[in-house]
Order: structure tokens, then sequence, then C-alpha cells
């Protein structure tokens, strides 16, 4: 017979309290990345905010004290800026010919913040000129690099002519890769004349995490669950 499992009802009780007040207790964005702009520190974390992080070629010193964040942007506009156009001047910077902005769909603010420009944002990305199909939440919002774009400037913002891009070169395979792929080719042709393989010198994806685990869960589809 299995013994009954016994429920502790104060041990529970007082887990759930640690859990509530380790919640409660948690900093706020609004305190985490907060700037000391005469040190260059976080005063929640002491720590002096990365060289690197605005001594680049597109992000400097005065545009951390001068520059603003997104949310500073957002809480000064109705509705939190939704609908609104927002680039960045590193994007600006460099590659001008094409342009590149957010059209934010979606805010969620921290509300306990002192002016309210922390809390997550999301929008629709179009990077170079390229569209993206679907929302997603922003990223580097917390960059001192952001501008927003005012609205009779919106049109000619996003007027854009595309550059017909050059047609994709082609490369033979080495020769001992090029001897396997034939002879598979052949294998599947039933032995019929193989098609000459030819690798393309042009990257069709990005090879990001997201990208893995479609290809995974594409794979797993395919082969099916094992019984």
């Amino acid at each position: 017979m299995v013994k009954k499992k016994r429920i502790r009802l104060i041990a529970e009780m007082a887990r759930k309290i640690r859990v509530y007040r380790e919640l409660k207790n948690r900093p706020r964005e609004s305190e985490k990345y907060a700037l000391d702009y005469d040190t260059m520190t976080r005063p929640h974390t002491k720590k002096t905010l990365p060289v690197l992080a605005w001594q680049n070629c597109f992000i400097s010193i005065q545009d951390v004290r001068r520059e603003s964040r997104l949310f500073s942007l957002l809480s000064g506009l109705r509705m939190f800026g939704v609908g609104h156009l927002f680039t960045r001047k590193s994007w600006l910077t460099e590659h001008p010919e094409a342009p590149s902005y957010w059209q934010v769909t979606k805010v969620k603010v921290d509300y306990t913040a002192e002016n309210m420009d922390h809390g997550r944002a999301w929008g629709v990305l179009t990077y170079k000129g390229k569209q993206e199909s679907e929302a997603k939440e922003m990223d580097k919002v917390m960059y001192h690099d952001w501008r927003l774009v005012p609205k009779h400037e919106e049109e000619q913002f996003k007027l854009y002519n595309p550059v017909p891009e050059p047609p994709i070169r082609y490369v033979s395979y080495p020769p001992l890769l090029r001897a396997m792929l034939l002879a598979q080719r052949q294998k599947d042709e039933l032995g019929s004349a193989a098609e000459e393989p030819t690798l393309p010198l042009k990257r069709d994806v990005l090879l990001s995490k997201e990208y893995f685990r479609s290809q995974e869960k594409k794979r797993e589809r395919q082969e099916g669950t094992a019984v």
C-alpha cells in the first residue's frame, strides 16, 4: 500500500511567505538601471558602466549624458508613444542610405519608477528598409541613443528605394565533399546523371538560437515520436 504524502500546511505557508517577500523586495528596473552621470556608475550595484558601452564610434560619453533612452521619450508622449516611430543614432550613422526604425505597438510601463521611464516595449522592426512581419519585444531600450521621428516627417523618413541585390555566386565543393554529394544524389536518383553540386556564397538565414530551435522541432515532427 502506497503511503499517502503528508501535507505540511505551516511549512507550505512559510514557503509562500518567503517567495512573496523575495518578490516584493526585489529591485525595480528603475533602481537596477539608474545611472550617476557624473561618475558613470550605477548606484544599486556600485559598478562602473563599461567603457565599451559608451566609448565607441557611434556612442560617446556626451551621448550618454545628452541623448535619451527609449522610455525617457515614451513617458512624455500620449499613450506612451504607441504608433510612433523611433530610430537610433547608431543606425543613422552606420547606414544612412536605408531607414531603420521601430514602430511601437505595445508598452508596459513600470509605474513605480519616479518618472515612469522604465518598462518593456514591443513593436515592428524595419531594419535597412526591410520590415519584419511580426511584432516583438524591443531590445537595447536602455541605450542612450534613441530618437523620436516627428509625425510630420514619418512619411519622408520611411521613403526608400531598394537597390537590387547582386546575383548570388556559386562555387564548387571541395573534391572529397563533391564526390560524396554526387554519390548520394546518384543513389537517390537510382543511377541517373546527378546534377553538379554547387555552394552558394550567400547565407539566407541568421544562425541564431531561434533558428536552431525551429530546425530541431522540424526534425522531431518529421521523425515522429519513438514508440
